[in-house]
């Protein structure tokens, strides 16, 4: 199998953040994304692990949340190179003024500006995560529809996420990209680049940056944790951790994340890159439209329940 075509754009983007309340009203209420998924990360089940999508949770338009405040064992993360710095999520150009109002009202700085001919909006969320709102015209995915929010204006997904990566690891992040993980150069503009992920488009680019003077970030609250890059299947899957071996990446064995399945491996020091099947998708356990509604537990932790509830702050 050729696996240098298997990787078909982004699946989703996971970052550990701060209050899990503050985070549950930024991105359902100000930002107006569906939680499709409320459940628990499966290697702390202290912790919540929330999913923002669309209205089913389609790859692509997914970005999840790890809420560890309390937890003594995580501290703030330090924003530098080698690390995954923004995310961009796909809205509508000309909704750019209204999200505009609407996180000023609520006390968000934001600034403007524009890159490789789209408009975008900068702003950083309650736990300090870099986001972008970007103008992308030729995004036709249907955002989830909110009373507060027009359709017209909706989050339509992630649109892409930046890396910043130090020079001595730039040729190795280029060649990596291009030669290994179906990712074409298609703009550069001075020390940024964007890459289309096969047939690019929105949810389907990563863009690099170089920093020649930034410290090494550091994961913790406040920083993303990974991007997962979407593979049709297991076998896919597979065969791509092979050839990540071959290359001495050293990728984990496969997860079982219920919802998808799971390779990781670090390109660079405090970055994870994952690779997610498509499936079996996020109706699994609860219909469309009941979605993110109840506390979804993996089944080895359903003997746990009475007491992951007692911890876990609740969600009105």
């Amino acid at each position: 199998m050729d696996t240098r075509t298997l990787i078909k754009g982004i699946h989703h983007v996971t970052a550990t953040v701060n209050d899990a309340i503050e985070d549950f009203n930024f991105y359902t209420q100000t930002l107006g994304m569906r939680l499709v998924k409320k459940t628990v990360n499966f290697d702390n089940h202290h912790v919540y692990h929330f999913y923002y999508a669309d209205q089913v949770g389609t790859p692509g338009t997914v970005f999840t949340t790890f809420p560890y405040k309390g937890q003594t064992n995580v501290k703030m993360g330090v924003e530098g190179s080698g690390q995954i710095v923004t995310t961009a999520l796909s809205v509508n150009p000309e909704s750019l003024g209204f999200w505009d109002q609407r996180l000023r009202e609520q006390g968000t700085l934001v600034t403007y500006g524009e890159r490789f001919g789209q408009p975008f909006l900068w702003f950083r969320d309650p736990a300090g995560l870099q986001i972008e709102l970007i103008g992308d015209a030729d995004d036709q995915r249907a955002p989830w529809h909110t009373e507060e929010i027009p359709d017209a204006f909706g989050v339509r997904g992630i649109h892409h996420v930046t890396l910043s990566i130090a020079p001595d690891q730039w040729q190795f992040m280029l060649d990596l990209l291009q030669q290994e993980l179906n990712m074409q150069l298609i703009a550069q503009d001075n020390s940024r680049v964007r890459f289309a992920i096969a047939e690019g488009g929105a949810g389907a680019y990563l863009e690099l940056r170089q920093d020649s003077y930034a410290q090494p970030g550091k994961n913790g609250i406040g920083t993303v944790h990974h991007v997962a890059f979407k593979v049709a299947d297991d076998e896919a899957l597979m065969a791509l951790r092979d050839r990540l071996t071959e290359l001495e990446l050293k990728p984990t064995e496969l997860r079982d994340r219920k919802y998808f399945h799971s390779v990781y491996f670090k390109p660079q020091s405090s970055m994870w890159f994952e690779l997610a099947t498509m499936g079996p998708g996020f109706t699994l356990d609860e219909p469309e439209a009941e979605l993110g509604q109840l506390l979804l537990l993996p089944d080895w932790e359903e003997p746990h329940r009475a007491e992951i509830e007692a911890v876990l702050p609740s969600l009105k």
